[in-house]
């Protein structure tokens, strides 16, 4: 695979799949209809948010995979974007609320990891996702939340 190619797909990917997943999901999402905790957000908000940071997500990875391999943090990386989209799968088709909450504090501890290693490596890709590392603990809340309301 030539070099545009590569990184077209590593700038992508977070996006083409975050999208797929959103479209399964969609008739699913029961958020408007549940008891949420303070401070949670319109549900408008999430399709923006999550935009952003896969987009961040993606640059992160592009920005890293430029500059070097390393097998361990693309494992990581690849490990926590499959474990992003399975979240939604897990807490609005098959409603399994408290299982959620484990799977988004791995994703938590996944993505923090992600950081950590991207910071040894690239700094910029690490400072592009301290918005997607404030969002999904920000969605931890939110899902510990909805679930003990619900």
């Amino acid at each position: 695979m030539n070099n545009k190619i590569k990184y077209a797909f590593y700038l992508l990917l977070p996006i083409i799949s975050g999208s797929i997943i959103g479209f399964l999901t969609n008739d699913f999402i029961d958020y408007n209809s549940l008891v949420r905790p303070p401070f949670s957000p319109p549900s408008w908000l999430f399709p923006v948010m999550w935009s952003i940071i896969y987009i961040l997500m993606g640059i992160s990875y592009f920005l890293f995979r430029k500059k070097l391999y390393n097998e361990d943090t693309s494992i990581n990386y690849y490990t926590q974007l499959v474990v992003n989209l399975l979240w939604s799968v897990i807490f609005f088709v098959f409603k399994f609320r408290l299982l959620a909450i484990f799977w988004i504090i791995l994703l938590d501890v996944l993505v923090i990891l992600l950081m950590n290693n991207y910071k040894k490596y690239e700094k910029k890709s690490t400072y592009l996702l301290v918005p997607y590392a404030i969002w999904i603990i920000f969605a931890t809340y939110l899902t510990i939340g909805i679930y003990f309301l619900n």
